[in-house]
């Protein structure tokens, strides 16, 4: 952890929805004129998109499962040396996947690939991180404890679920079978590295729905906002949480435990920005002081 070079990150598990908080963040930002440094959690895989199917059937063949979400799959050292790095210097290198055709252009590459890794010599303000593992433990590697401000967004399993299956049929083609062949394939890496990372963040976001989603293989739509609530959880509330300026401000919000506030769906990203605020505000200062 560091005062003079903070690291942020928001982790979450594909389909949980981070990107709703990475979007609190870049309004956080600009308010108060905070130039980050982003890295994206998917720089981190082992094996490009070629080499992960690959991968996937030699593990297969030795009756093995292989997924994104474990270690086989994904530098997790290399993780916690970039946040180390950064905290100590503000420096660290940096690499992109390339999702798609439109990625990848720029760079005269196949969607799928990674660039190479370079150098970030520019200063920045902040190192802000995105993606499945910004709080992982696995033996001695522990990013968690390289971050200054560790946010989980975590929709309960079904509604995930639900939320993966739409997203990877309607974005990317991939048939229903598929997505359930990926889930079940992922399913003990995200009990082994997905799920204990949220016993480590500091703000939980979870999300959960007050529709029927029992069987999410056969849900037609995703539940609205209107049609949902968050359950914020703060693992520390007596370190500058504000929870009644928080009531007041978003109404029908309540108090669920002492650590936890409970508001309506369609005011998550409102919620996110009053309770993020103050905290890079804090980081920033520190930073300023050191």
């Amino acid at each position: 952890m560091s005062e003079k070079h903070p690291v942020i990150a928001v982790t979450g598990s594909s389909g949980a929805g981070t990107t709703t908080v990475k979007n609190a963040f870049e309004h956080i930002f600009f308010r108060e004129q905070i130039n980050p440094l982003i890295i994206e959690g998917d720089s981190y895989h082992r094996h490009d998109r070629a080499q992960m199917k690959v991968a996937i059937d030699q593990f297969a063949k030795d009756g093995k499962q292989l997924s994104h979400f474990g270690p086989e799959a994904n530098h997790f050292d290399l993780l916690a040396e970039t946040f180390n790095t950064y905290g100590k210097t503000g420096r660290c290198k940096r690499r992109y996947y390339l999702h798609s055709e439109e990625e990848a252009a720029p760079y005269h590459q196949k969607p799928g690939e990674f660039t190479e890794w370079e150098e970030v010599e520019y200063d920045t303000d902040v190192l802000f991180y995105e993606g499945l593992h910004g709080g992982v433990v696995d033996g001695k590697v522990d990013v968690s404890a390289q971050t200054d401000l560790l946010v989980g967004v975590v929709p309960i399993v079904n509604l995930e679920w639900i939320q993966k299956i739409h997203r990877d049929n309607s974005q990317r083609g991939y048939s229903a079978e598929a997505i359930v062949d990926t889930i079940l394939r992922r399913m003990d890496d995200y009990v082994h590295y997905i799920t204990p990372q949220f016993s480590c963040t500091d703000i939980n976001f979870q999300r959960v729905p007050t529709v029927d989603t029992s069987n999410p293989f056969i849900a037609r739509d995703i539940p609205t906002p209107d049609e949902s609530f968050i359950v914020i959880r703060f693992r520390h509330p007596n370190k500058g949480v504000d929870f009644p300026y928080l009531l007041n401000m978003i109404p029908n919000s309540f108090m669920s435990r002492r650590n936890t506030l409970v508001v309506p769906g369609g005011k998550m990203g409102f919620a996110m920005e009053l309770i993020l605020s103050p905290r890079i505000h804090e980081l920033i200062q520190a930073k300023r002081k050191a």
